[in-house]
């Protein structure tokens, strides 16, 4: 009596865990069909400085291994820095951070300086992160450079920014390279000045996204106050159009007209992952952060199926009592 019940129940089980295979199945399809739509935009060929804005008049462009910036020297900062994020980028551990804050010599009116920012109360919040340039000791000790740092409120440059941060990380792994543009908003003045050269203290940054790859193309941007916020960075999502409206720049002129138009007037931040890999401490910066490749919808999904399929197999053979010989055979 008892073994028939003990079969009774493992065959209830043995259902229930098909009726939630198909849940999945369903669920999976779904999502896949979602992405399939969402693949319109393709790639036409390799454009070369993709990452560069229009330049600015009256600003001073300048190359640093992995990066170029272009200097507004009211403001004692760069306007935007621009760089593209691959894959093997992302990954790469090959340099360590050593915090060699400096004078950028490169620019003509010369940089802010380190005196400018102390006991001023901001942060010398890098634009292009260090921990985005792990590939390279030269290319990490370039962001070190004054010409790349802006002055940010401690809890925005160690909280929300290094946020945005570590999701353009993930999504460089994700699309296997990202095009990144990156700095203040510098239209909405005045702004408060700190130090000897008058470093302008920001009110807003952006940050401005483009994957373009045979596969896919999309855009996407990010507008944020300089303080913390507890918001999700959904939120603070806009298109690419807007980005330069409140910016006044001009992003990816290089693209050809019909795909930049069709890209940047509009952006869907389900296209995008918004997961995070950070440190535990509470208090954090970006470039401190450990990046660990994430784990798509996708593939959790079918880490999911793949585990009841081989429950489904062990309930099967204990019901018919076979579970000797699929173990012999390699099949538990």
């Amino acid at each position: 009596m008892a073994r028939k019940k003990k079969k009774n129940k493992t065959l209830r089980k043995i259902i229930l865990t098909l009726l939630i295979l198909l849940v999945l199945f369903i669920v999976l399809l779904f999502i896949s069909g979602g992405e399939e739509e969402n693949e319109s935009l393709k790639a036409e060929g390799s454009i070369q400085n993709l990452e560069l804005p229009r330049p600015v008049e009256n600003e001073q462009i300048i190359r640093h291994t992995g990066y170029t910036l272009s200097y507004n020297e009211d403001a004692e900062c760069a306007s935007w820095v621009a760089y593209e994020l691959t894959r093997s980028e992302v990954l790469s551990q090959a340099a360590e951070r050593d915090d060699d804050f400096r004078e950028d010599d490169a620019v003509l009116t010369g940089s802010a300086s380190l005196a400018d920012y102390r006991k001023s109360g901001y942060d010398r919040g890098h634009l292009a992160p260090a921990a985005d340039f792990k590939w390279s000791e030269e290319a990490m000790s370039d962001t070190f450079y004054m010409s790349n740092m802006t002055a940010q409120n401690p809890s925005f440059n160690r909280g929300i920014w290094a946020d945005l941060e570590a999701i353009v990380r993930t999504n460089a792994y994700y699309s296997g390279s990202l095009y990144v543009v990156t700095g203040p908003v510098l239209t909405d003045g005045p702004y408060e000045r700190i130090g000897e050269n008058g470093v302008a203290v920001p009110k807003r940054f952006y940050k401005v996204l483009l994957s373009y790859s045979e596969d896919e193309v999309k855009a996407i941007a990010f507008i944020l106050e300089n303080e913390n916020s507890d918001r999700r960075l959904e939120s603070f999502a806009t298109s690419v159009d807007e980005a330069e409206e409140i910016t006044g720049l001009d992003f990816y002129p290089a693209l050809p007209d019909e795909i930049e138009n069709a890209v940047e007037s509009s952006y869907d931040t389900s296209l995008w992952s918004f997961e995070i890999y950070l440190p535990d401490d509470a208090e954090y910066s970006s470039d401190d952060i450990s990046y660990v490749a994430p784990q798509s919808g996708l593939d959790r999904i079918w880490q999911e199926i793949m585990s009841l399929v081989y429950e489904l197999k062990k309930d099967f053979f204990e019901l018919t009592e076979t579970e000797d010989i699929a173990r012999a055979v390699g099949l538990l």
